[in-house]
């Protein structure tokens, strides 16, 4: 009786050890176990608020290019440092709406006058995620200077570029299209837009 009492005891050790390196593979399989020893994290945020900007600007037009270009600077004893970029960016076109003011409106019978700002570009910038590097020459320790200074150009490059294309001219148009109805349809008059610069009554169209 004791001889099977003992055997029964060693059965039932093993029975526990073997379910014991079971769990045991469980969670490390699982990852718990060392979750038990990881410090949890603990993130703290500390926002600011610095700036409230009034928007108001109407976007009208958007124009997008792509350009490669070739900055070179010039050295009279030492190789030429160049760099060759394959630029895209955008310039958008723009009526700040916030410089409207009463003395902007006017009435004439069933007509209303109204004198838009001047059309603008209210931004313009590279699109570095589509931009790159292509080539760089003679360089050396100067490469990120030169490449700044060709984006720096590339980017002044896109505000001339969307004024030669017209942006302002498209603007200005755009936004007949899309105030002029919704002007008449509000005030249930006829609607004219203009600018205090054209000096003229004629819907631009």
């Amino acid at each position: 009786m004791t001889r099977f009492i003992n055997a029964f005891l060693r059965l039932f050790l093993v029975v526990l050890l073997i379910v014991g390196l079971i769990s045991l593979w469980e969670q490390v399989r699982s990852g718990g176990l060392f979750q038990r020893f990881t410090k949890s994290e603990e993130v703290n945020h500390t926002v600011v608020l610095q700036e409230i900007t009034e928007l108001g600007k109407l976007e009208l037009v958007r124009y997008r290019f792509k350009d490669v270009i070739e900055h070179e600077q010039i050295r009279q004893w030492f190789p030429n440092p160049k760099a060759v970029l394959i630029v895209e960016g955008e310039a958008v076109g723009c009526i700040d709406l916030t410089k409207i003011t009463e003395q902007d409106l006017a009435s004439d019978g069933d007509s209303l006058i109204v004198y838009l700002p001047e059309p603008e570009i209210c931004s313009y910038k590279i699109n570095h995620e589509n931009s790159k590097v292509y080539n760089t020459e003679n360089a050396f320790f100067e490469e990120a200077g030169l490449v700044n200074e060709a984006y720096r150009q590339a980017e002044a490059q896109i505000r001339k570029s969307a004024l030669q294309s017209g942006i302002l001219e498209e603007t200005r148009q755009n936004a007949d299209k899309i105030l002029r109805p919704v002007l008449e349809k509000v005030s249930g008059k006829k609607v004219f837009l203009t600018t205090r610069m054209k000096a003229t009554f004629q819907p631009l169209r």
